[in-house]
């Protein structure tokens, strides 16, 4: 799964969105983490699904299962590079309401929630 394999424009959203999102306490909206599970053990935000894009194989047929495709989906990693290749993708499944987390957890850390580590 690359950047480049995909040509549909991506929604992004700030951090401080996803922290109004989230208190909102909206339960329609899907969260999904792409990093790897090493990266969870150090920081994460809680109510994401974790799909580890390394394990895409494992998980890529059930998305449609596990998902509504119709629904708010925001999507997470580190930075926001692996969460862009993940809409990208959720895009070409036919998800309508997807958004990148921009800056990922780092700027969430950073501007959010201290309280969450750094790595």
């Amino acid at each position: 799964m690359t950047e480049n394999s995909f040509s549909q424009p991506i929604v992004h959203i700030s951090v401080e969105e996803l922290a109004q999102r989230l208190a909102s306490g909206d339960p329609s909206i899907q969260l999904v983490d792409v990093r790897e599970p090493q990266e969870l053990a150090i920081a994460k935000i809680e109510g994401f699904v974790n799909l580890p894009l390394s394990e895409f194989p494992e998980w890529g047929d059930q998305v449609p299962t596990l998902f509504n495709p119709q629904a708010e989906t925001l999507v997470l990693c580190h930075h926001g590079i692996r969460s862009a290749q993940m809409c990208q993708w959720l895009i070409a499944q036919g998800f309508t309401n997807v958004q990148n987390i921009s800056g990922g957890i780092d700027a969430y850390s950073k501007l959010v929630d201290s309280s969450i580590p750094q790595y």
